[in-house]
């Protein structure tokens, strides 16, 4: 593609004499340019993928996959359970119920959403026993709770002390209807990793959580879970058209606007962070508009030697498009470098300026995720060699209309 001569042109214009010192210093801040705007790129990219991926497991962890309440039919149909597994393949069906309460511990009270366990997935989910950090989470008994990390923390509680919890349900007393309320033993302490699930959820055996909401059976919801989660509102369709009397939702229902959020903020993320690209790529334009305005001399001497404008135009464009490539390739390994010990990185930062990088109370998880995305990488690849080229061939171009008996004459 590219013969001896027009290597050997490329070379002697990567490296400048001492009197074009200016010409080095625009390649060296070109190459920085577009160094810093690949890694940047793939370092936002990573810790976005990361985000998503970690808070999609966590939400897929702790929640079901699709969530069956009743509406004029009750779910506790041994024939209707019988056809879910029937007609689905490798389904995990649980029984479940959840309601609104507040806890308390001496002076303190905060309110909280209270699920009621199936004994079945007590024992079964292997997310449940992963993030367990004190205690006992696989036989719930009556008048047990296991609750969140954070929740522990902020009432300063511990396994094996006592919590009241008052119901959203009332009841009727002589002076009046007045919350129920019961005192519940602490038997777990769990920790998902994502903040606002460890500081709002306490975890009940499900006869308890019935009885402490003043609910029977025939309130009781099917937590259904899938061996492919993305395919969960394919099975709601399918689950609605066997009864609709029933209401059906999935994950995605539930957290849809928060993922379409993150996948527009990703996408402006990308765009915006490409203009630091764009920049880079303007300063190839102005320096090797310069080093031709500078070379016009050696130029006009090699076509009068039979060097073809072709062959002058590849080599200028060579040099321009080394710098790119080489800033690109040096980009990739500081951004996968960077993306792969970001959560180091965050904590030294945090220790050293004694600030708080990534809280979690606001971005949610407890630590900053990274996951580095082949297809992004190669995108991002793609796209900063596709600028380097345009802005390499625009100037290299203008050597076209040089008219070599004017440059002899006048340099």
């Amino acid at each position: 593609m590219f013969t001896s001569i027009e290597r050997l042109i490329a070379s002697r214009n990567l490296r400048p004499k001492k009197k074009e010192g200016f010409l080095k210093v625009i390649s060296v801040f070109s190459f920085i340019g577009i160094m810093l705007g690949v890694a940047v790129l793939i370092i936002v990219m990573s810790v976005m993928n990361g985000f998503r991926t970690d808070l999609t497991n966590k939400i897929l962890g702790f929640n079901a996959h699709l969530i069956i309440e009743p509406y004029k039919d009750t779910i506790i149909d041994k024939k209707y359970k019988k056809k879910l597994i029937k007609d689905f393949e490798n389904l995990d069906i649980y029984e479940s119920y959840d309601g609104e309460a507040v806890i308390m511990k001496n002076q303190s009270a905060k309110g909280v959403l209270v699920k009621g366990l199936d004994k079945k997935k007590q024992k079964n989910s292997a997310f449940l026993n992963d993030i367990l950090v004190e205690g006992d989470i696989n036989n719930i008994n009556k008048g047990e709770v296991v609750l969140g990390k954070q929740l522990a923390i902020n009432l300063n509680l511990t396994v094996g002390d006592k919590i009241t919890l008052l119901s959203s349900v009332f009841m009727n007393t002589p002076f009046g209807g007045i919350p129920k309320q019961e005192v519940y033993l602490v038997k777990g302490v769990f920790s998902s990793g994502l903040y606002e699930l460890d500081q709002n959820i306490v975890l009940l055996d499900l006869a308890d959580s019935l009885s402490f909401f003043n609910k029977n059976k025939n309130n009781i919801k099917l937590e259904i879970y899938l061996s492919d989660p993305m395919k969960a509102n394919n099975v709601k369709k399918n689950l609605e058209e066997i009864n609709s009397n029933f209401y059906i939702y999935s994950w995605i229902d539930l957290n849809k606007s928060f993922f379409s959020a993150l996948k527009v903020e990703r996408n402006v993320m990308f765009v915006i962070l490409t203009l630091i690209l764009i920049v880079a790529a303007f300063n190839i334009i102005s320096g090797l508009t310069i080093l031709i305005k500078n070379k016009t001399k050696e130029i006009a001497i090699l076509k009068t030697l039979g060097l073809n404008n072709i062959s002058i135009i590849k080599s200028f464009f060579l040099t321009g498009f080394t710098i790119g490539v080489a800033a690109s390739i040096s980009g990739i390994a500081l951004g996968i470098l960077f993306s792969i010990n970001i959560e180091k990185i965050r904590m030294f930062l945090s220790n050293v300026l004694n600030i708080q990088i990534f809280p979690e109370d606001i971005y949610i998880l407890d630590k900053m995720p990274s996951e580095i995305s082949l297809s992004s990488t190669i995108l991002i690849f793609m796209f900063s060699v596709f600028m380097t080229s345009i802005s390499s061939l625009i100037p290299a171009m203008a050597i076209s209309k040089m008219n070599t008996i004017k440059a002899l004459k006048y340099e």
